[in-house]
């Protein structure tokens, strides 16, 4: 199936409107160029990178991608004017920008010809992105996991409502792991997908192998969103996330929560595979998760279940288009 008349895929360059999420601690080159290479969009994640490790991490994904793929940049993390100076100096195709104010650099990534792309969680955000000037918008919903929105709007609901307050292209993201939820998503009004914990158990990807399966061995229900006095995260459950729960009961404050959360729980749980300690972000969706695969097997297995459920939803005689 040929997608050339997508306005995302044409936008981006690549063969389907298809992106994986731009993950901290698992999004290195090797999976985003694994992504790339299979006809999606694969995305490195900066926020977990020192300025040096995110150049090295570029210029192999060039080496190993002759394919449009993107870079990742949260706003509030430290080294922001050193990611974008290399971004700018490397001239990455593409930006997906989160976590902060899409002012401060859309115009000046633009003016080096890079397509932005803004993660939004609200209408509202989704507004001063467009605003801002960029090229597409990520409406990412409650389900998602990481760092998350602290309005709690699902995807289902919130992809239809920045559809309508936007011009721009649209991608949704949040509970999205196979074709079926990837064909619902666009006939809610999405231009394509955003996958994030699905690409989380990839063989490519950088997290630690323990974190994998227990992502694969999660249940229905084992994440919730929390410490949204800090910075609002989906977190699987485990016994730093009993401690957490335990804090809250007990009225912790906002700096209470500070001192338990400390340094580096990320790069514990899901770099080094600390099951115990470490924090664990992954997505609602990691209850459908059952097994790790190639990356480009996952491309390939979500485009095939799109077509399946396009083509079931066609019988039922409402058209869907790509």
């Amino acid at each position: 199936m040929m997608y050339t008349q997508n306005r995302l895929v044409r936008l981006l360059g690549v063969r389907y409107p298809l992106i994986q999420a731009g993950m901290i601690w698992c999004s290195g080159w090797e999976l985003a160029s694994a992504v790339s290479n299979a006809g999606g969009l694969g995305i490195i994640g900066a926020g977990s990178m020192y300025p040096d490790v995110l150049r090295t991490h570029i210029r192999k994904c060039k080496a190993a991608t002759k394919h449009p793929f993107a870079v990742n940049v949260p706003m509030l993390y430290p080294n922001i004017e050193e990611h974008m100076a290399i971004i700018m100096e490397e001239r990455v195709p593409v930006v997906f920008t989160s976590a902060g104010n899409p002012a401060a650099w859309t115009a000046r990534l633009k003016a080096n010809g890079i397509t932005v792309v803004h993660v939004v969680s609200s209408v509202k955000f989704a507004l001063k992105a467009e605003q801002a000037g960029v090229d597409a918008i990520v409406a990412e919903g409650f389900e998602a996991g990481g760092h998350n929105g602290r309005e709690e709007t699902t995807t289902m609901v919130l992809v239809p409502m920045v559809r309508d307050a936007v011009q721009v292209p649209v991608i949704a993201a949040g509970g999205i792991a196979d074709g079926r939820a990837m064909l619902a998503a666009m006939c809610l009004g999405a231009d394509g997908v955003q996958i994030g914990s699905r690409f989380v158990c990839s063989e490519e990807s950088s997290a630690h192998q323990a974190f994998k399966e227990r992502v694969a061995a999660a249940g229905e229900g084992e994440t919730t969103l929390t410490l949204k006095e800090l910075a609002p995260v989906r977190l699987l459950h485990n016994p730093f996330f009993d401690q957490v729960k335990k804090a809250y009961a007990q009225g912790a404050s906002p700096e209470d929560l500070k001192v338990l959360l400390g340094r580096a729980r990320a790069k514990r749980g899901m770099f080094e595979g600390d099951l115990v300690e470490g924090e664990l972000e992954i997505g609602q969706v990691s209850g459908a998760i059952k097994e790790v695969l190639p990356a480009a097997r996952i491309v390939e297995r979500i485009m095939s279940e799109f077509e399946h459920a396009r083509t079931r939803l066609c019988a039922t005689g409402i058209a869907a288009t790509a």
